[in-house]
């Protein structure tokens, strides 16, 4: 890239700053001599975060800011958590890299109780995650959830406030805000499957940025992209006939790629799991093929 500075939008919040300069460092341990500048941008989905209807909130919405200084040249790359990724990308931006993933899994926070079977009954959880209140009230039919809005130390001050009895996080941010001591349980995906891209960073940048594609090679890591591509697919296909409770999570086993999902109902009476194995190449198939049968199979 010569001289040339290269910049990176990303959200306002902390967590958000903490993504981007994790992939700032990441650059400068593969191209030493690349200056680089973080561009803060306030996206609509932090504007509201802290409001209390989750309808205010569109999909995209904590995107389509850095997306906009990407397609205006007024910034190179923008990284997001790939969980906020739920609308196709305009026509002239690609999604080539997805970092490493951190640790996906969700976390049970509270300052009382050591995990989710020992609340009483009657216990107050936070969380604002339609994905999490419904397998969770499939669990626990008897705890108060409580909406959950703001960001992570918005959170644990709310928790710290007694405004809860005990809040789930994910696991991710906790790490990489080095927040880890208030994780009292970190929740098997079998108990609580995790969102679509959880815990992985995604690096979006124009379509025909050559050198840019370049630079940001490196930072490829394919197996968390081949997990992504057949959790991507189940969510994008289930999204477009719903606005139900989604969850997706693939591991990969050997030479093969394990998918979980579900679908439910928002206060847990039904809730639809599937699952299946193919080769690593199928795996975007694999997700298409599953939520196609967990589509006919929650509506039978």
């Amino acid at each position: 890239m010569n001289t040339r500075i290269l910049r990176i939008a990303t959200r306002k919040s902390r967590l958000a700053i903490c993504q981007a300069q994790y992939v700032c460092n990441e650059l400068k341990r593969y191209h030493p001599t690349v200056q680089i500048e973080l561009i803060p941008i306030m996206t609509t989905g932090d504007k509201f975060l802290n409001v209390a209807s989750k309808d205010k909130i569109k999909r995209g919405a904590f995107i389509k800011e850095l997306e906009h200084a990407l397609i205006d040249f007024r910034a190179d790359i923008a990284v997001h958590s790939m969980k906020d990724i739920t609308v196709p990308l305009p026509a002239e931006l690609i999604l080539p890299i997805l970092c490493e993933r951190n640790d996906p899994r969700d976390a049970f926070v509270s300052l009382k109780y050591s995990n989710i079977d020992t609340l009483p009954i009657g216990s107050t959880i936070g969380t604002s995650s339609l994905r999490r209140q419904c397998q969770i009230r499939a669990q626990r039919p008897d705890l108060i959830i409580n909406n959950l809005r703001g960001n992570i130390d918005t959170r644990l001050k709310k928790l710290h406030y007694d405004q809860y009895d005990a809040i789930i996080l994910a696991v991710a941010g906790l790490n990489r805000l080095k927040l880890n001591e208030y994780i009292r349980v970190h929740i098997d995906p079998s108990d609580l499957l995790p969102a679509m891209g959880q815990g992985t960073i995604a690096i979006e940048c124009r379509l025909d940025d050559t050198d840019i594609l370049s630079l940001l090679s490196p930072l490829y890591h394919r197996e968390t992209s081949l997990r992504i591509k057949a959790e991507r697919a189940v969510t994008t296909y289930l999204e477009s006939y719903c606005q139900l409770p989604i969850a997706s999570y693939a591991e990969i086993e050997g030479d093969q790629i394990w998918l979980r999902a579900l679908i439910g109902l928002p206060d847990g009476s039904k809730i639809t799991r599937i699952e299946g194995r193919a080769p690593l190449d199928q795996a975007e198939n694999l997700g298409l093929i599953l939520a196609e049968d967990l589509l006919i199979q929650f509506t039978k």
